[in-house]
C-alpha cells in the first residue's frame, strides 16, 4: 500500500466496520460470509490492508448496498 493513499484504506475500513456492525455481527461471522479469515477482516477495517474486487462485491452482496456506498468517505 502506498503511504499517500493510507487515509483511503483507513477511511473505507470504517466503512466496512459501519455495514458489518449495522448487520449486527461479529468479525468472525462477517468472515464466515465472505470465506476469508476473521485477521482479514480486521486488517480491512483498521485500513492495513486493500481488497480485490472479488472480495469487494461480495462484501456488497452480504451488506446489501452497492460498491459506491463502501468509498462514501464522511470526515
Amino acid at each position: 500500500m502506498r503511504e499517500e493513499y493510507r487515509e483511503q484504506y483507513r477511511k473505507f475500513g470504517l466503512n466496512v466496520v459501519y455495514y458489518r456492525k449495522k448487520l449486527r455481527v461479529t468479525q468472525l461471522e462477517l468472515a464466515e460470509m465472505l470465506d476469508i479469515q476473521r485477521s482479514h477482516i480486521s486488517a480491512i477495517e483498521l485500513g492495513n490492508v486493500g481488497v480485490s474486487f472479488d472480495l469487494l462485491f461480495k462484501m456488497c452482496e452480504v451488506f446489501s448496498i452497492k460498491p459506491r456506498e463502501l468509498f462514501d468517505f464522511r470526515d
